[in-house]
């Protein structure tokens, strides 16, 4: 979960459903919450217009067993992994990861740390709901190649099962798990310096 998805359920009781009022209510909430994932912020403003556009289409499917920001959350976000489907796949098609310097820049040819990672310090850790952090966190977010921040996005954002996500972009198991690996790595080496304070080994230029 992100600072895009705090306050995800609507703060103000729901009123009918009046999608008069939905981009008033609910419009900067779905913008974050778009362009934490596909990070453009104009395929984010075509998103929520999107959404708002299918929600208006399916307002008579609207129940009131979910707050409006939830519907119009869930419609949204099949729309932003619709879009990641597209970028991906748009780059490569179930092609062979590549060589990766930044990741080889880290460890030995056994694979081993050249220089071990140091732990991050409790007190650093524990006020990870503070809004210094999720800037940081985005900032890194946003440094990741696109395909690596599509699948980072959808396996840490979305919580979605590593099956999905492979089904979702059209990945195998093995790629996935590749790509998710150097994505961690890269959001490890950036907070450790952005924001734990600390200098990384290797990894070459910051990512």
């Amino acid at each position: 979960m992100t600072s895009a998805d705090v306050g995800a359920d609507d703060p103000q009781p729901d009123t009918g459903a009046d999608p008069r009022t939905w981009f008033e209510r609910h419009g900067d909430y779905l913008y974050r919450f778009a362009v934490a994932r596909v990070r453009r912020p104009d395929a984010a403003e075509d998103l929520v217009q999107e959404t708002l556009l299918a929600a208006w289409k399916a307002r008579d499917e609207f129940d009131g067993r979910a707050t409006e920001r939830t519907w119009l959350t869930a419609i949204l976000k099949r729309k932003a992994v619709d879009w990641l489907r597209r970028r991906v796949r748009e780059q490569v098609r179930l092609a062979a990861p590549t060589a990766d310097r930044f990741a080889d820049d880290l460890f030995d040819r056994r694979g081993e740390w050249k220089t071990a990672p140091g732990r991050w310090d409790r007190g650093a850790v524990e006020p990870l709901d503070r809004e210094g952090f999720w800037a940081t966190f985005h900032g890194c977010l946003d440094k990741l190649p696109e395909r690596l921040h599509a699948v980072f996005a959808l396996r840490y954002l979305d919580e979605a099962a590593g099956d999905a996500v492979c089904r979702e972009l059209g990945l195998t198991p093995s790629n996935l798990w590749v790509m998710l690996h150097r994505a961690r790595l890269r959001m490890w080496w950036c907070l450790s310096k952005n924001w734990f304070g600390e200098e990384p080994s290797g990894g070459g230029a910051e990512p």
